[in-house]
């Protein structure tokens, strides 16, 4: 998959999920532009990248004018748009009674807000190069988890507002998708890693018997951005080692 004359844009680009995204878009030979709250991680890994193909841009994904300004920064360095990758986000755990509503607003406004605003912004440019969306929703936005309520219902929402705009925006030859990672080795689950019978509970759930790695998503991400998706649109596709594939009962013996 080669990206060459492409530009790209990751958002929470500085850690996780969306450096590998870059560091990968970036070796097919894309020009991207990484958006990130934490400038100096941005620079950290910008610093091992393509200068002359590399942008970074401190973005609250949050915030309208952050994103407008980030859209705009990309288009005026590299002449246009080809993908966004909407990804930033946050977690917040706990059920509803246990949830404040600072919380609750916290992470609908980067987490699903930050979607909307992304691809609010992208449009216009993606629909003259005929480009693409793919957003980061999640196995828990596919059915619910215990004890995450708000963020089970923000990736609810990225996976249905990725159809919505699949159907909305297709005949201008705009694709829409996105990944549905279950547990992946980041900075955000951190403390669920730490824990060695939280971990045994995630690997109980997980056929191919392994934690995701952020490059497991990349390459889906890259994929679904590729001509070699050119005719899929509208999909939250699963990377997560088959735990979708369960009906529910238990997969291994004495598990």
């Amino acid at each position: 998959m080669k990206f060459d004359d492409k530009v790209v844009i990751v958002t929470g680009a500085g850690s996780g999920i969306g450096a590998a995204t870059a560091r990968a878009f970036s070796e097919a030979g894309a020009s991207v532009v990484l958006a990130d709250v934490d400038q100096q991680e941005l620079d950290d890994i910008a610093g091992k990248l393509p200068r002359d193909r590399t942008l970074t841009i401190r973005t609250d994904v949050s915030r309208a004018d952050d994103v407008d300004a980030m859209v705009k920064a990309a288009v005026d360095r590299f002449g246009g748009l080809d993908v966004i990758f909407n990804n930033a986000g946050i977690l917040v755990e706990g059920p509803v009674d246990k949830t404040s509503l600072d919380d609750w607003n916290r992470i609908v406004a980067v987490n699903l807000t930050g979607v909307f605003l992304g691809s609010k912004a992208a449009l216009p440019h993606l629909r003259e190069r005929k480009g693409c969306i793919v957003n980061t929703a999640s196995v828990s936005g596919l059915g619910g988890d215990l004890e995450m309520a708000a963020y089970d219902t923000v990736k609810g929402g990225v996976a249905n507002l990725t159809r919505a705009m699949a159907i909305d925006h297709g005949r201008a030859g705009v694709r829409v998708n996105a990944v549905c990672p279950s547990l992946t080795r980041t900075g955000m689950t951190e403390d669920m890693q730490d824990d060695e019978a939280t971990v045994k509970a995630f690997l109980d759930r997980i056929p191919l018997g392994r934690i995701g790695e952020p490059e497991d998503i990349a390459k889906v991400v890259l994929f679904l951005a590729s001509d070699y998706a050119g005719f899929v649109t509208g999909v939250n596709l699963p990377v997560d080692g088959g735990v979708t594939a369960s009906n529910g009962q238990p997969l291994f013996e004495n598990a």
